[in-house]
């Protein structure tokens, strides 16, 4: 399970976290609580590793915003996202440097700053979403459908006494389910939106462009300088909100 994981997760720490003793006390408390429960052999073991993912998940370290951004180590369609904001970032300190010296450049220089900011909450961003997306490939949702399936077919057939466990089983498993999905979900909405704000972002770097070359008022910078601030607090908020579901 840990090779599926993203290389740059597999830390040291996160390592002995895998291989530590209370890991498996973790893993081997879920699954005996499943096996006291009567669950079958799928649902136990599915129990056991979500237990084992949860307490390795707590060892991957936390992204510090001073990183440096390297878009080759995350994957797609992170490190897509991370290459067309800092390809938009380039584009738009090309246009700063061949301004004339002068209010508009100035101006052009402090909106860059922020977009400087905007390509590193992106970055951020992506490697939080990258992390997420590892931790869904490491679980498994084909057992817990498995596991609901042999507890449906063995539901039809069974005694009155064995329906109340298996239909203990059959909510536990449901509730694994749910949860998983609801991971899922935020990794489409992750994805989604980053998406939206990196078009975003390239728009307000083509209008850079034009009011550079057509503008010689500042003030005609300023809808351009509004845009890219609300632009980066969405970016923010986007970051903190992902962190958020991360340590919940």
């Amino acid at each position: 399970m840990l090779a599926r994981l993203p290389e740059r997760v597999r830390t040291t720490a996160v390592m002995n976290a895998a291989t530590s003793p209370s890991a498996f006390l973790l893993a081997g408390a879920g699954m005996s609580a499943a096996i006291v429960g009567g669950l079958p052999i799928a649902a136990v073991a599915a129990l056991g590793a979500l237990a084992w993912v949860g307490r390795v998940a707590l060892a991957v370290p936390r992204q510090r915003a001073g990183d440096r951004i390297n878009p080759n180590r995350v994957s797609d369609p992170w490190r897509r996202f991370v290459i067309d904001a800092q390809q938009a970032q380039a584009r738009f300190d090309r246009t700063v440097r061949q301004c004339q010296t002068g209010p508009i450049k100035d101006r052009l220089a402090m909106i860059g700053r922020r977009i400087a900011d905007g390509v590193n909450e992106c970055w951020r961003i992506a490697r939080q979403g990258d992390v997420l997306q590892g931790a869904l490939k490491a679980l498994d949702r084909s057992e817990i459908d498995a596991g609901l399936s042999d507890v449906a077919a063995e539901l039809e057939g069974a005694s009155d006494s064995r329906k109340a466990s298996l239909t203990r089983t059959r909510d536990a498993l449901l509730a694994q389910r749910q949860s998983y999905e609801r991971l899922e979900s935020v990794w489409h909405d992750t994805r989604n939106r980053l998406e939206v704000l990196n078009a975003q972002l390239d728009e307000a770097v083509a209008r850079a462009v034009e009011l550079s070359v057509h503008t010689g008022d500042i003030d005609a910078l300023k809808p351009l300088t509004d845009d890219v601030e609300s632009l980066v607090d969405e970016l923010e908020s986007l970051r903190l909100g992902l962190e958020e579901a991360g340590a919940a």
